[in-house]
């Protein structure tokens, strides 16, 4: 871990409130721009209104929480990597683009990824992943 920074991933973000061992978590999380706009899709989507509720409590909370780590020069270079390495691993990136793209986040800042997901982050060279145990399960 880099000076106890880690970039959470999505899944992780979302299941805060379940994660029941906060030692399991970096001492400073942070979040991407990335992580930002995913959150940003769940309220505009959602089937029900329950639903809607409840992903837009969880995108003002990040709002609320985290200063986003933006998607820049560094994190568009790091994506060519990130990009080829799922291109060699026979998975096509376009389907995890925002996964894609946090991993480059990470990568430019020389952070690890917290996930609940870490199959997601497989096989890109260079990434440190720490898998975040959510009980019931993540994702």
């Amino acid at each position: 871990m880099t000076d106890g920074r880690g970039l959470l991933d999505t899944s992780t973000v979302i299941n805060l409130p379940k994660i029941t061992d906060p030692s399991t978590l970096p001492d400073q999380p942070l979040i991407s721009a990335i992580t930002l706009a995913e959150l940003s899709v769940g309220p505009l989507v959602a089937a029900t209104d329950r639903e809607r509720a409840a992903r837009q409590s969880v995108l003002q909370q990040a709002e609320s929480d985290f200063e986003p780590l933006p998607f820049d020069a560094a994190a568009a270079r790091a994506f060519g990597r990130v990009a080829a390495a799922l291109r060699r691993a026979g998975r096509k990136p376009q389907a995890r683009a925002y996964d894609a793209m946090i991993a480059a986040v990470a990568l430019a800042n020389d952070l690890p990824v917290y996930t609940c997901n870490p199959a997601d982050f497989a096989r890109i060279a260079g990434l440190r992943v720490v898998a975040v145990d959510v009980p019931g399960g993540g994702g």
